[in-house]
């Protein structure tokens, strides 16, 4: 069965004030359909980049990055708005809610943008699933942590993506909730069968994982890669 997502020798290359910093070395992976697959590593190892080089918001400067049999590193920005839009879901660890929307606007903007005739229904729907359906008419913040990013993730679940990219969406919360939100993130996957790629520092929440990718100055370690294999 054809990957959902390939990465043959992946770079990339970025201008900072010291000059261009390499930060990923041709990372080549692929990632099958329906897979967990954990990103983990030390801060600065390049995790991050990588999430963002999956889902098209890096464009790769070496390399290819396939996804759904789709050339990323082929398309324009437009291009690649319109591929998320359609198939995929990204959590980041800041929830990125629109302060002046409700979270049933926050949820019901993006479907609407994409055509969805239903998509007030289906926003307050995936907001019950996350447990807000008490919290439709409250503004972000009005709400705790905990809340907003279930907001997030019923933004992320709702066009019902493809492929599901989280970037240590428990970061900014304490335990208790951050363990509440992984919890959901994993039964929305499993029931919207989505292919979910997490970066996380939590090894606990990665063990929650079909696979681990541990990365280490912008390289796949070889050590972990070769066990998981």
């Amino acid at each position: 069965m054809d990957p959902i997502l390939s990465l043959k020798d992946a770079r990339l290359t970025l201008d900072g004030n010291a000059g261009r910093v390499d930060i990923l070395h041709g990372i080549s992976l692929d990632v099958a359909r329906g897979e967990t697959l954990a990103l983990t590593g030390p801060s600065g190892s390049g995790k991050s980049s990588l999430l963002m080089l999956m889902g098209g918001l890096e464009q790769a400067t070496g390399g290819s990055v396939t996804a759904l049999g789709h050339d990323l590193t082929a398309m324009t920005e437009d291009q690649l708005a319109r591929f998320r839009r359609e198939h995929m879901g990204v959590v980041f660890q800041s929830f990125h809610l629109i302060p002046t929307m409700t979270a049933l606007e926050n949820v019901a903007t993006p479907l609407e943008l994409s055509g969805q005739a239903d998509a007030f229904d289906r926003a307050e729907a995936e907001l019950r699933a996350v447990g807000l359906g008490h919290r439709l008419s409250h503004y972000p913040a009005q709400m705790s942590g905990g809340e907003q990013q279930r907001v997030a993730l019923a933004r992320a679940v709702a066009p019902r993506p493809d492929i599901l990219l989280a970037d240590e969406p428990t970061g900014n919360l304490d335990g208790a909730t951050g363990a509440q939100i992984m919890e959901l993130l994993m039964a929305l996957r499993k029931s919207h069968g989505a292919t979910l790629i997490l970066v996380t520092h939590a090894q606990d929440l990665a063990a929650k994982c079909d696979r681990e990718l541990r990365l280490r100055d912008g390289r796949i370690d070889p050590v972990l890669k070769d066990a998981a294999e």
